[in-house]
């Protein structure tokens, strides 16, 4: 059996933005370059700051197959931003993290509901 693009399109969706927000907030690492610091310090500082990237990769990962495991981890990630920030961001800095990790979660949810339609023969 055929799948219809628009089927394709929301299979692939959530895989694809999840692997853009992942390269996306692994940019926020390069400002511990050129801070003056040694080697060994400016690198665990970019081990540091690749933290986020490395939990939205395994996320992802999960949520490859056990699409409900990884709606339920991004939308972990997704409060887990807004309980360390303790809301002292900017409304932006939460529309600009969060509002991925949610799509994501609900693209996940939705890819899990339609599983049998996006996935013949699985």
């Amino acid at each position: 059996m055929q799948v219809s693009w628009p089927k394709r399109i929301l299979y692939w969706a959530p895989r694809v933005l999840g692997v853009l927000f992942a390269a996306f907030i692994s940019l926020f690492a390069f400002d511990v370059l050129g801070t003056g610091s040694g080697f060994w310090p400016t690198l665990g500082a970019l081990a540091i700051h690749l933290i986020p990237t490395a939990l939205v990769l395994l996320a992802l990962l999960i949520a490859w197959r056990r699409e409900w495991i990884g709606s339920l981890l991004f939308l972990a990630l997704g409060i887990g931003y807004f309980w360390m920030t303790g809301l002292r961001e900017h409304w932006s800095a939460y529309l600009i993290i969060t509002g991925p990790l949610l799509l994501e979660a609900a693209l996940l949810l939705a890819n899990w509901y339609w599983r049998r339609e996006l996935r013949p023969g699985m």
